[in-house]
């Protein structure tokens, strides 16, 4: 590379640079990635190319975008706090739904649960039989001592056709 390479290089690097910080900067106060780039001038395309190839880069914005979320939920709560000092009932409720479980929304389940294992009649071991026979498993998978599948036949018997249907 000549000098005059190095020296247009270094100063796109730190353009680069200086841009990148700039961007850091406005994800700690908004963290939404349109807004912050239309502010800094850098297109979204430019923004993402930047976090695929710099990993660094990538972990800096997201913990400035951590940053920029958590300020936007303070001033959020605050305005809640602000509200609620203020008697609004939505906000008073709002706060008690998602703070105090006394005022969640309650869903009750009774519900009986069977343990013991009981047998299965050869009506449901026909119908068994018959879903693996039709899941394409052999007839070697399937035990013939099985008592005979839904259609009366026994387990290794070949399938009966199907009546034909009028057609009118």
């Amino acid at each position: 590379m000549t000098n005059r390479h190095v020296t247009h290089k270094a100063v796109v690097d730190a353009r680069k640079a200086q841009e990148q910080a700039l961007l850091l900067e406005q994800f700690r106060k908004m963290p939404i990635v349109q807004v912050v780039c239309e502010k800094a001038g850098i297109s979204r395309a430019t923004y993402y190319r930047w976090r695929k190839e710099d990993p660094a880069f990538a972990a800096s914005a997201d913990e400035a975008l951590q940053d920029g979320t958590s300020l936007v939920s303070d001033m959020a709560e605050s305005q809640l706090l602000s509200q609620i000092r203020d008697g609004n009932l939505g906000a008073v409720m709002y706060w008690l739904k998602h703070r105090n479980a006394n005022y969640n929304n309650k869903l009750e389940v009774t519900a009986k649960i069977k343990t013991e294992n009981e047998a299965l009649t050869p009506e449901q071991e026909a119908a068994i039989t018959e879903a693996l026979r039709l899941a394409s498993f052999s007839d070697e998978d399937i035990s013939t001592s099985l008592p005979p599948n839904i259609h009366g036949q026994s387990a290794d018997s070949p399938p009966a056709a199907a009546p034909a249907a009028d057609v009118a």
